[in-house]
């Protein structure tokens, strides 16, 4: 290898310089990796949650579809998809993020009745 730097100094900072830009990208792909895997690992969750489905209001008028990526999409009456967002179970308590910022909240009282604003919802 031809030196380049007559100075010491300078020659160690380009060595590390040289051996940080070599490593910084696989740095990166080892931190997407883990991203990736967690993603996974919470859809995974997700589609074997209990909850994951279809809960509606007696008169139909709100349907909330639990996806099993961990997303929902809210009905009501005719209009379709009014309300989307991210949601999270803990136990029997479902918290919901919409996408415009709207944060909501709810309780499974059973395995089939969801209560959430003031609604009750069941499974279908």
């Amino acid at each position: 290898m031809r030196r380049i730097f007559k100075s010491p100094v300078l020659q160690f900072l380009a060595v590390v310089t040289l051996a940080g830009a070599g490593t910084s990208s696989s740095a990166a792909d080892t931190v997407n990796h883990r991203e990736t895997q967690q993603q996974q690992t919470t859809e995974n969750t997700m589609q074997q949650h209990p909850y994951v489905g279809m809960w509606v209001t007696d008169d139909g008028r709100v349907r909330h579809e639990l996806l099993p990526n961990g997303r929902y999409d809210e009905a009501r009456g005719s209009r379709e998809s009014a309300y989307r967002g991210r949601y999270e179970v803990t136990g029997s308590h479902i918290e919901y993020w919409d996408d415009t910022g709207f944060t909501a909240d709810g309780d499974f009282v059973d395995g089939n009745s969801l209560h959430h604003g003031g609604m009750v919802l069941r499974r279908r």
